[in-house]
């Protein structure tokens, strides 16, 4: 696939492969130059719990999770 770089020194990830490799705003890469004219791209790993909070509150059920009494846990 051929693409550009702009004037910002930004370069366009075609959108065939953003959808195939779910490629997001916001996604963080790292380059590395191989040789002149040759340069290697490479999509970082998301973190562990990166959109947790956001998957827990689009949650459909409302008030699902109830605070409990607890105890010591000498009366265990």
């Amino acid at each position: 696939m051929r693409t550009s770089i702009s004037s910002k020194g930004q370069i366009v990830v075609p959108a065939e492969l953003r959808r195939r490799d779910g490629i997001r705003e916001g996604s963080e890469f790292d380059i590395e130059r191989i040789e002149r004219g040759a340069y290697l791209l490479k999509l970082r790993s998301a973190r562990v719990n990166e959109g947790l909070v956001d998957w827990l509150l689009a949650c459909p059920h409302k008030d699902y999770f109830k605070p409990i009494d607890s105890g010591s846990t000498d009366e265990l």
